[in-house]
């Protein structure tokens, strides 16, 4: 099957900017956004109906993306084939088991803990991308993922009064193994999302060709996540099902904001290594502490600014590292 390795993307930059940062950004706001807005449908919908709407709003809009790429960059769509099905099926599969995990792990005594373990997620991408992907990091990079990794972890712990002690004690209860496997599940699925890619071959010279490539990946995968996640529902929860559809009107922007969160990541995973994507990203811990500070006027600690320090200096680490 074609491969390609990621040697930089020619056209992929803004002036000194690598597009990829941006994009990432943008992925992240809206990420933050989409969660905030999710979780407003909580009180109607079941977890699996919350998860559903996410998809399944998000497909009309993806296939409106791709088709916007399709004719700004004048190109044919890929051709498909079995292995980049199978990394879609997989990456699809993984992302809801991985939301399903999460979920899982504040229904525990430890939800604390269940949540920090689960943002382990960038260290996890960072160590299997290079053994699956090969994709080599700079030292520097290095050090810039477990800043930040350690900067999110006391943003998820900080004012809990739990001890180190605390923490190690708790790393093979339910809630931590819930948290860990949810980290993994998030983490394999970038790699499969950039496996799927690969398989396409080449995408082409430019931007344009990415951004086209990463829409298809996309529809693909949000397609199947639709068909397997309702599947599940019209057989396990029917009324649930009818419940997402009666939600439109808010479940709607759940799913554009989503497809342009995604879209953003899949583009991004095409023109950068996965684990400096996942990294940046962590850039959503601190829009989710700033958004709740501003808007929800909610008392931001001492603690959760040194994590959020911490979080920027990691992201500014592993920019200065490329």
């Amino acid at each position: 099957m074609p491969r390609r390795v990621d040697a930089g993307c020619r056209g992929c930059r803004y002036g000194a900017v690598e597009l990829w940062i941006p994009i990432t950004l943008l992925a992240a706001l809206c990420q933050t956004w989409r969660t905030a807005m999710q979780q407003k449908l909580r009180g109607r919908l079941s977890v699996n109906a919350a998860s559903f709407v996410r998809y399944v709003y998000a497909l009309p809009v993806d296939i409106l993306m791709l088709t916007v790429a399709r004719f700004a960059v004048g190109r044919g769509l890929p051709a498909p084939n079995l292995a980049f099905l199978g990394f879609c099926a997989a990456a699809g599969l993984l992302q809801v088991v991985a939301t399903s995990l999460l979920i899982l792990s504040f229904g525990f005594r430890g939800y604390a803990v269940g949540t920090a373990y689960s943002k382990t997620e960038a260290l996890q991408a960072a160590i299997f991308a290079w053994i699956i992907l090969g994709e080599a990091l700079h030292p520097l990079a290095w050090v810039g993922i477990g800043i930040g990794v350690c900067g999110v972890l006391v943003l998820s712990l900080g004012g809990r009064n739990l001890r180190r002690q605390d923490i190690l004690a708790a790393t093979f209860q339910p809630a931590a193994l819930c948290g860990l496997s949810a980290g993994l599940c998030f983490a394999f699925t970038a790699i499969f999302v950039k496996e799927a890619n690969l398989m396409l071959g080449p995408a082409g010279e430019g931007a344009g060709a990415l951004v086209q490539q990463a829409m298809f990946v996309l529809v693909v995968i949000n397609a199947l996540q639709t068909l397997m996640q309702g599947g599940w529902m019209a057989w396990r929860e029917p009324d649930q099902l009818r419940a997402a559809f009666a939600a439109w009107r808010q479940a709607g922007w759940v799913g554009a904001l989503s497809a342009l969160g995604s879209g953003s990541w899949f583009t991004a995973f095409s023109m950068a290594p996965v684990a400096l994507v996942r990294a940046l990203g962590q850039i959503e811990m601190v829009l989710t502490l700033l958004f709740g500070h501003f808007y929800l006027k909610e008392k931001t600690t001492r603690t959760a600014v040194a994590g959020l320090l911490m979080v920027v200096v990691g992201v500014l680490v592993i920019i200065a590292s490329r």
